[in-house]
């Protein structure tokens, strides 16, 4: 059992976000089991390192302590994610968190076609974020201007695929497993795709399984976190 000491001093908690919880939820549900089952003061060091969209599940690193001044070296550090894209449809957000807006034709979509459409996105490429994400635009956060129906001018950014595997064909819907550079706008990848396809694309499923060297097969749940540390509690008493 880690003691006050040991978080305070540092450490990474490997977490495996649930499905619907912002990375912000995550972090403040950590802080609270800390402060109230290991004793930490309430004005203790805690953060992530790279958020995932509520509808994204799988690691999110939390550092404590003075390892909080690790995550910008941490979130500079390449991340996998694995996921399906839906072919065929467009959504504002590019996935679920809006209604489909625009269908599109997928009869002339093949496996050849698929494959032969990953090579255009490896290695440096031109993205713009979807106007659904929390960047800034005139100080105001993109969702907020396209909740308010405001059509907003997004400027690309550079970004790298490092690998792209196509894992699953069952259209309308294709598996992927992708790595990439920081900044990396899965969601916006998903949308280009379907263009690149003469078609349309969105993001159904998504999960991020690896930030550098650290894996998601070793992150553990929330909730059994506050059951690992409710146990050692209880062993102590």
């Amino acid at each position: 059992m880690k003691t006050d000491d040991d978080y305070l001093n540092g450490q990474i908690l490997l977490i495996d976000k649930p499905l619907h919880w912002t990375s912000f939820q995550a972090v403040n549900k950590l802080k609270y089991l800390l402060i109230n089952k290991v004793g930490l003061p309430k004005k203790f060091k805690i953060g992530h390192a790279g958020t995932l969209d509520p509808l994204a599940t799988g690691l999110l690193l939390v550092c404590t302590g003075k390892f909080t001044k690790r995550i910008t070296e941490l979130q500079g550090q390449a991340k996998e994610y694995t996921g399906t894209f839906y072919i065929g449809a467009t959504t504002p957000s590019y996935d679920l968190e809006t209604e489909i807006d625009e269908t599109f034709e997928t009869s002339h979509i093949d496996e050849a076609l698929i494959h032969e459409t990953v090579k255009q996105f490896l290695g440096e490429i031109d993205q713009k974020p979807p106007i659904f994400s929390a960047i800034k635009k005139d100080g105001v956060r993109l969702y907020e201007h396209a909740r308010a129906g405001a059509t907003i001018e997004i400027a690309s950014r550079k970004t790298t695929i490092h690998e792209f595997e196509i894992t699953r064909i069952a259209l309308p819907e294709i598996d992927f497993r992708v790595v990439c550079s920081k900044g990396t706008y899965i969601r916006s990848l998903a949308f280009d795709f379907g263009k690149a396809l003469d078609s349309g694309s969105h993001l159904t499923v998504l999960r991020r399984t690896k930030i550098g060297d650290y894996q998601v097969n070793n992150a553990i749940d929330v909730n059994e976190f506050e059951d690992f540390l409710n146990k050692n509690a209880n062993n102590e008493s």
